[in-house]
């Protein structure tokens, strides 16, 4: 059974996630740990859980979301691995972040690529990868069907979506993507979102304003 540890993390206040199974093997999902004392929850937590990381998953590449890259990557020994759609938005991002008034360190390129049907394997656990263009032309999310469990990135919210106005955004697409692809899955997979709370398939599919 999959355990997801959630991190509210940096400046924009992005969740960050850390998935672990009974064997004590870990994935990082969209790590955006900026500051000192969130690398050392990170750390603390890990060592104090026994975990073994065996992967750095990004839905997508949003500076907020890659903030923790490479502190993750070199600090695990581990691949860094994202849509090729979105490596663009790593090339830009000191620049995007300065927009912002945040400063951050540059962030190297994937070490591989994921796309629509690629397994994301840690432990007795499997997770499958959708494409889901919209909010950025990469964005790709992570779904357990036995868990039932769906890591969301900034696609869908509690009640909203995600905003499509930045480079590579397009509305159209990410609603289409979402009716498609996701308000198919089963009512009580649950939604971990890239900011904000957790929510499940059949509330968004009944209430969200922006589905409905």
């Amino acid at each position: 059974m999959i355990t997801v540890k959630k991190f509210i993390v940096n400046p924009l206040r992005e969740n960050s996630y850390l998935l672990f199974d009974e064997t004590g093997q870990a994935i990082f999902i969209d790590p955006g740990f900026y500051y000192e004392e969130e690398f050392d929850e990170i750390t603390g937590f890990v060592a104090d859980q026994n975990l073994t990381p065996v992967g750095l998953v990004n839905t997508h590449c949003h500076f907020d979301h890659i903030f923790g890259v490479e502190f993750i990557r070199k600090t695990y020994n581990l691949e860094f691995a994202c849509h090729q759609g979105d490596e663009f938005l790593i090339q830009r991002s000191v620049s995007q972040a300065s927009m912002f008034g945040i400063e951050m360190g540059k962030i190297e390129n994937p070490d591989r690529y994921i796309s629509e049907g690629d397994e994301i394997r840690f432990g007795n656990s499997v997770l499958q990868t959708l494409h889901i263009p919209g909010h950025s032309p990469g964005h790709v999310v992570f779904h357990s069907p036995v868990d039932q469990i769906l890591i969301a990135g900034d696609v869908l919210f509690q009640g909203s979506i995600g905003r499509t106005d930045l480079p590579g955004g397009d509305h159209n697409t990410l609603i289409n993507n979402i009716k498609d692809k996701l308000l198919i899955l089963p009512a009580e997979t649950r939604v971990y979102s890239g900011h904000g709370p957790e929510t499940t398939i059949g509330f968004e599919k009944q209430n969200n304003p922006f589905l409905t």
